[in-house]
C-alpha cells in the first residue's frame, strides 16, 4: 500500500494480504482514518502493540521491567491487533479469569495491574485514549511472614558446603536480597569502617542502602578476600549467579525445613531484630523499604517492647490513682 496522508507523509506498508479486495478494503479504510485524524481532530487507532512497546521503553529504568516483559509475552496474544479503544472490562475480566485458572489469583492480579497502567499511561500522558476501563483485582490472603529460629539456621547451616554457609550467614547478618548478595563487588565494601552499600540501579527501592557490617558480616568477609578481584561471593573462583541451586533445596530437606525460600532469609534477619526490640523506623532504614507497610509485618513480633511502652500509660494511670487515693485519705483525716 502506498498513499499521502493529508499531513503530507506518505505511508508505504504491506497490507499482510495476498487478496487484492481485501488490501483495497485497507488501503481506503487507513487513508480514511488518516484524513480523519488531521482534518477532524480523532485520536489515531493505536493497537495494544503501540502501547505495550512505549510503556516498555519508557519503564526500562523500573527494577521489575524483566517481569514486566515476561507478563508481556504472556498478556500479547489475547490482545494482539487490539485497538485500545477496544479494550474494554469484559475483556481484560476475561483474561484475568484466565491467569487465575492457569496460576493463582496473586499471578492475575500482577497481569491486570500491567495492563492497568499501561492504559493509565495512554490515557493520561500519551493522550491515545479518553478513558480506562474500571479493572478490579482479586482478593488476596495475606501471606505469613516465613522465618527461622536460630536453632533451625543452625541446623541448616551444618548441611550447607562452605561457600553457602557465608552467603546464608552474610545475607543474616545484613538482610539483604539474594542479588545484592550474589552481585556485591569488593568496590562496595569498605572494610576498614565496617559498611558497604546498594546502589540506587541494585536496590528493589531504587535507593542506596547503607549496610553496618556486623562482627559475623565481618568474619564472612574476611574470609573471602583474594579468591576473586572484583566479586565477593565465588564459587571455585567464579562469582556465584545463583543462589538457590540443587544443593540449597537439598540442604533443606536434610534440616527438615519446608517451605522456605532463600528471601525468606531476609524475613528472619528481620524478625530476629523485631524481636531483640529494635524500633520498626530503625528496622525500616537498615533494610532499605521505601514504604511503612512493609515493615509493619514484623511488629507483632516484638510484644515485649510494646508492652513496654504500653506500660507507661498504667504509670501514670497509676501515679494519678495514688494521688487521688492520698487526697481522698487526708480529707477523711480532716
Amino acid at each position: 500500500m502506498d498513499f499521502v496522508a493529508p499531513s503530507g507523509e506518505r505511508v508505504r506498508c504491506s497490507a499482510g494480504t495476498a487478496d487484492k479486495k481485501q488490501a483495497q478494503e485497507l488501503h481506503d479504510s487507513l487513508k480514511a482514518e488518516a484524513w480523519r485524524v488531521q482534518k477532524m481532530g480523532d485520536k489515531p487507532a493505536y493497537v495494544w502493540e503501540d502501547a505495550a512497546l512505549k510503556f516498555l521503553l519508557e519503564t526500562q529504568h523500573k527494577a521489575t521491567h524483566r517481569d514486566d516483559k515476561s507478563r508481556m509475552r504472556w498478556i500479547n496474544p489475547h490482545l494482539k491487533g487490539k485497538k485500545l479503544t477496544d479494550i474494554d472490562r469484559e475483556l481484560i475480566s476475561r483474561i484475568g479469569e484466565l491467569k487465575a485458572k492457569e496460576s493463582s489469583p496473586s499471578t492475575a492480579n500482577r497481569v491486570l495491574a500491567l495492563i492497568r497502567s499501561i492504559l493509565r499511561k495512554a490515557m493520561q500522558e500519551w493522550e491515545w485514549i479518553d478513558k480506562v476501563p474500571r479493572i478490579r483485582l482479586y482478593k488476596e490472603a495475606k501471606r505469613r511472614v516465613r522465618w527461622l529460629t536460630p536453632e533451625q539456621v543452625q541446623g541448616l547451616l551444618q548441611e550447607l558446603p562452605p561457600h553457602q554457609q557465608d552467603m546464608v550467614l552474610f545475607a543474616l547478618s545484613t538482610g539483604l536480597r539474594q542479588a545484592n548478595v550474589l552481585k556485591l563487588e569488593w568496590s562496595q565494601v569498605d572494610l576498614i569502617r565496617k559498611v558497604c552499600w546498594i546502589h540506587p540501579d541494585q536496590a528493589k527501592a531504587r535507593k542506596a542502602i547503607h549496610v553496618p557490617l556486623n562482627s559475623s558480616a565481618m568474619d564472612v568477609l574476611l574470609r573471602q578476600v583474594g579468591k576473586h578481584p572484583e566479586r565477593v561471593f565465588t564459587f571455585r573462583g567464579v562469582p556465584s549467579a545463583n543462589a538457590n541451586t540443587r544443593g540449597w533445596r537439598a540442604a533443606l530437606k536434610r534440616a527438615g525445613i519446608e517451605n522456605f525460600r532463600w528471601h525468606d532469609l531476609r524475613h528472619t534477619w528481620a524478625s530476629w531484630l523485631a524481636q531483640q526490640g529494635t524500633p520498626l523506623n530503625v528496622l525500616q532504614e537498615l533494610g532499605g523499604w521505601e514504604s511503612e507497610t512493609m515493615v509493619k509485618r514484623y511488629a507483632h513480633l516484638a510484644p515485649a517492647q510494646l508492652v513496654e511502652h504500653s506500660e507507661r500509660v498504667a504509670n501514670l494511670l497509676n501515679g494519678t490513682n495514688m494521688a487521688q487515693a492520698k487526697d481522698k485519705g487526708a480529707r477523711q483525716l480532716a
